[in-house]
């Protein structure tokens, strides 16, 4: 991989392991995604489903069990190998989506749901695919997940209630269940075996930097932010799908009609606003407004939700404002995490992502049944309130993007030299030499660095 010659563009192998790894992680979110909009309704079919605090359990339980075991299955993957990580991952997936396929009640769904989210291999994933990408293509391919997933989301919010008019939530297991079987078979024919199996700082969660992680105070407001965004989401689908039915008479299997024009629109209106602030050096501004623009839907919610045109415009609302900081997030990490634990801010993050579906789902059921559909918004609105507090208080992320260059390998007092020498170049905001890598990690200005100095350095 690194004696490639063509530096500018991806190779077929580095290609068909993005694309074919983009397409796995999309598939794991797409067992959390696709019921989202209908399982508040199937439910109350089941023993066990009027209740709330089950059925929000149910839409929960998948991401606790994910939090627990994401990390767990990324340091495996460094010790049996990602493949075979993978593959067990899979397999666990698909036997949670049968079991709750065949469920009889919600509290077989339940236990479902928390097999499925066991198969956690999100970190081997990503581990997997920084050992099949050279480093100056490997943000690249990370964002083809990040759009993968996006896309997953998107259009599992408008096809889910017509596939549950054909197939059922049943088959929407089962569905998920198939696919992950054949998910297997993707990665050991199409997905590229690594030459070797290197830890890589930019993808991989150290042990060792976690501490500093979890201390620095501007990314624990960037994962309580993603912690609020999903467990307000989770929330929201506890009563939303009721609402709709019951403020409009629409029945489930036509709730495509106010998803599908929803997230198209939301996606317009999001474009603009991200690339004026990635280009602009404005994140923050669009960033802040976001949130405020996520609590303004809380309250709407909260006094509209009889009124079927009120939830609508206000779904409208939240899926702009839900869009905008689900891309920005992990440009915000990126840009504050030091640039040698930017794998593992990356993966407390996500940790603090699945604890929010969780605790979305698990106070929404419990909110829902004791305080009634307005005190589930009331939630989303106090936490939107809390993180618009820490959002206002943080530091503007520096205007910089991040750059990854080949060093020869070396000791760690060479490593901390070339570090200083970098450190030291016009436009270079940070620089961390991992010599046992062979990598230098930067931070630069988005123009006006010192290029010529730093291949200079990095080719000597």
């Amino acid at each position: 991989m690194k004696n490639a010659k063509n530096t500018d563009n991806m190779t077929p192998l580095e290609l068909r392991a993005s694309v074919g790894l983009a397409g796995i992680f999309g598939l794991r979110m797409l067992g959390m995604f696709l019921i989202l909009p209908v399982f508040a309704i199937y439910a109350k079919s089941l023993p066990g489903g009027e209740d709330h605090m089950l059925i929000g359990l149910a839409l929960g339980m998948y991401g606790l069990t994910q939090a627990v075991l994401q990390l767990p299955f990324g340091m495996a993957s460094d010790k049996f190998g990602r493949k075979p990580v993978i593959y067990f991952g899979l397999a666990i997936f698909a036997i949670g989506s049968f079991v709750a396929f065949m469920a009889h009640d919600i509290y077989w769904i339940i236990v479902g749901r928390s097999i499925q989210g066991a198969g956690a291999i999100s970190a081997a994933i990503t581990a997997l695919l920084a050992d099949l990408t050279r480093e100056e293509h490997r943000t690249k391919a990370m964002a083809m997940i990040g759009t993968t997933i996006g896309m997953t989301f998107a259009v599992s919010m408008a096809v889910s209630p017509l596939i549950y008019q054909a197939i059922g939530v049943p088959g929407m297991f089962a569905l998920t269940g198939i696919l992950s079987l054949a998910a297997i078979l993707v990665v050991a024919k199409m997905i590229p075996d690594p030459e070797r199996r290197l830890f890589h700082s930019d993808a991989e969660v150290s042990t060792a930097k976690l501490s500093g992680v979890l201390k620095n105070a501007q990314l624990l407001r960037l994962n309580f932010g993603i912690f609020s965004l999903h467990a307000a989401q989770m929330a929201m689908f506890v009563v939303i799908p009721s609402a709709l039915i019951e403020s409009g008479h629409m029945p489930e299997s036509q709730h495509w009609k106010i998803y599908l024009p929803v997230m198209i629109f939301a996606f317009i209106l999001m474009v603009p606003l991200i690339i004026y602030g990635e280009k602009k050096g404005k994140l923050k501004n669009v960033f802040v407004g976001a949130i405020a623009l996520l609590l303004l839907s809380q309250l709407l919610f909260s006094v509209l939700i009889t009124s079927f045109w009120g939830i609508a415009a206000t779904l409208l609302l939240f899926f702009t404002a839900f869009n905008i900081l689900e891309a920005s997030l992990p440009s915000l990490v990126s840009k504050i995490a030091p640039v040698s634990a930017k794998g593992t801010a990356m993966g407390v993050y996500n940790t603090s992502q699945s604890l929010g579906l969780f605790t979305g789902g698990a106070a929404g059921g419990v909110l829902a049944s004791f305080g009634g559909h307005v005190s589930v918004f009331v939630f989303g609105a106090v936490m939107s309130v809390l993180w618009l507090l820490f959002a206002i208080t943080m530091k503007a992320p520096p205007a910089v993007r991040s750059k990854m260059y080949h060093v020869k390998l070396m000791d760690e007092v060479q490593a901390k030299l070339l570090s200083e020498q970098l450190s030291a170049l016009q436009g270079v905001y940070e620089a961390v030499v991992i010599g046992s890598e062979g990598v230098a990690y930067l931070k630069t200005n988005m123009s006006g660095f010192d290029e010529e100095g730093v291949v200079r350095l990095t080719a000597a």
